[in-house]
């Protein structure tokens, strides 16, 4: 029987058997041992598409799912895309027309339009402007509902016919308020829907001059999955909307909700798709009502809306600065008023403070409307600066008419009514004070002294005091029969103000 064995020479062979695996010095050093001479010269496969995680809020990507947001911080919106291999690529598509020199674009169909509503019109820059999506956010019971169909209601009125969708509500309870506020004309069209195909058919049917939608969050389409309020139903009816105002040049009202914290619920491309946010803000157990514009492509961001809640409906208020003050026959100790700036719009507040020994070994500290870390500090700088007993007595600080102080030109005006509050007498008659408290208890100069000495003289002031050099800009002119007297320091104020009051 002959031998198995070939012999080593055999590299030919006969074709009975295989080639041996080449060696490493014949296919070259960057080969490894178990790779064969048919996958060397074989060319490479692509490389599969990974998996690919990003963020519906955000855009954030990451390789691997998580629960939370790295960057936004919100939970369970990191979903799977998969990754295409290459960069992707656009057709070109025919122009609809020439580009036009931008002294040739016409700038008639970009002017607002008043909504009736003055404090509104302010806030929006003016008006609505054909085709601007306007998104009206804030907490439930706050007055939305209430304001946009106020503005409805004047649209209607001047002849424009108004499409109003209401998806919380029912058509009756919508007739009730407006039957309430003075909102019924027969221009004003009602619908109670929920279903964004419907929605499209009432815009193409009456063809109205103005879209109200009470809410987007009750919006939602058939061609999408998941409920209504959901990120990805939140951005398919935005998108739909959006696109019907630019092609039909309608100005639509979007009511917003909002979260715990205030921010508007469902996605943040929401935000950046419509074209203007306003925020209504303001206590539910108070009639004043604030709207400012947090995102606003057709003007300043800087404005704010005043309106009174009431049961006839919310009316503008011009002049909000009588509702930040108490009318009392004389001067109360712990009283102090200051002038704030919202935006450009000067509104004057009211400080109130009281004083009581402490009951407890950790003194209590309670604020309404002012800031309790700003309030913390200055008691720390009243007490070490100016020898206050603040420690052993227990602090309340609190605003008049809900009204909200936060810039830090409101220090001097809570350090004087603390101090007066300890004192337990008076600050002088028709007095105002604004100025940022240092640690050091230096006082520092404010911005808008001039609109704040305005205001405050409007209203009757004839004292105010303002940090050293506050009046060294020329620009800056006194009001008639109004004095005012510069401080340096915290105790220099609080001598001013309150004679006689134990300072360093």
């Amino acid at each position: 029987m002959p031998s198995l064995r070939r012999s080593s020479h055999d590299t030919a062979g006969n074709g009975a058997w295989p080639l041996r695996r080449p060696c490493r010095h014949v296919l070259g050093s960057h080969y490894s041992d178990d790779m064969t001479a048919s996958s060397a010269i074989r060319p490479s496969a692509a490389k599969k598409a990974r998996p690919d995680f990003r963020c519906t809020e955000c855009g954030w990507a990451t390789t691997k799912w998580v629960g939370r947001c790295h960057e936004c911080q919100q939970w369970g919106t990191v979903t799977e895309v998969l990754a295409t291999a290459g960069p992707r690529t656009a057709t070109v598509a025919p122009a609809a027309g020439p580009a036009l020199p931008i002294d040739a674009v016409e700038i008639s169909v970009a002017r607002s339009t008043p909504t009736g509503v003055s404090e509104f019109d302010r806030v929006l820059g003016g008006g609505l402007v054909p085709g601007a999506v306007v998104l009206l956010a804030g907490e439930p019971g706050i007055g939305k509902s209430t304001l946009l169909l106020d503005v409805a209601g004047r649209a209607a009125a001047l002849g424009q016919t108004v499409l109003y969708i209401t998806g919380e509500e029912s058509a009756g309870q919508v007739r009730l308020r407006a039957e309430r506020i003075g909102a019924m004309h027969s221009r004003l069209l009602l619908a109670a829907q929920n279903d964004l195909g419907t929605v499209l058919g009432h815009i193409a049917q009456s063809a109205p001059d103005l879209l109200v939608i009470d809410s987007v969050q009750t919006l939602a389409s058939t061609s999408v999955e998941g409920s209504a309020g959901g990120v990805a139903q939140v951005k398919e009816v935005a998108a739909a909307l959006i696109a019907v105002a630019k092609a039909r040049d309608l100005p639509v009202l979007l009511v917003g909700h909002v979260t715990k914290d205030g921010s508007v619920a469902g996605p943040r491309t929401l935000e950046h798709l419509v074209d203007v946010v306003c925020q209504f803000e303001g206590d539910r157990h108070a009639q004043l009502r604030m709207v400012r514009a947090v995102k606003n492509r057709y003007g300043a961001t800087d404005e704010v809306g005043c309106f009174q809640l009431t049961e006839s409906g919310i009316v503008g208020l011009t002049d909000p600065s009588g509702l930040f003050l108490t009318r009392t026959a004389g001067q109360v100790a712990g009283t102090c008023v200051t002038v704030t700036l919202d935006g450009h719009r000067p509104l004057t507040a009211e400080v109130q403070a009281l004083t009581v020994d402490s009951s407890q070994g950790n003194p209590r500290r309670t604020t309404s409307g002012v800031d309790s870390s700003r309030l913390a500090m200055i008691l720390a700088v009243s007490e070490r600066r100016l020898g206050l007993p603040l420690g052993r007595s227990d602090v309340y600080v609190s605003t008049v008419g809900g009204a909200r102080v936060g810039e830090p030109a409101a220090d001097l005006a809570i350090a004087l009514a603390t101090a007066s509050a300890l004192a337990d007498r008076p600050l002088l008659e028709s007095l105002t004070a604004f100025g940022e408290v240092g640690l050091s208890g230096d006082l520092r100069p404010v911005t808008g002294l001039g609109r704040r000495l305005s205001e405050a003289a409007r209203l009757g002031f004839t004292r105010a005091i303002v940090p050293t050099g506050s009046l060294s800009d020329g620009g800056i002119v006194v009001p008639e029969h109004m004095r005012v007297q510069e401080a340096d320091t915290l105790s220099q104020a609080v001598v001013s103000a309150l004679p006689a009051a134990v300072s360093q």
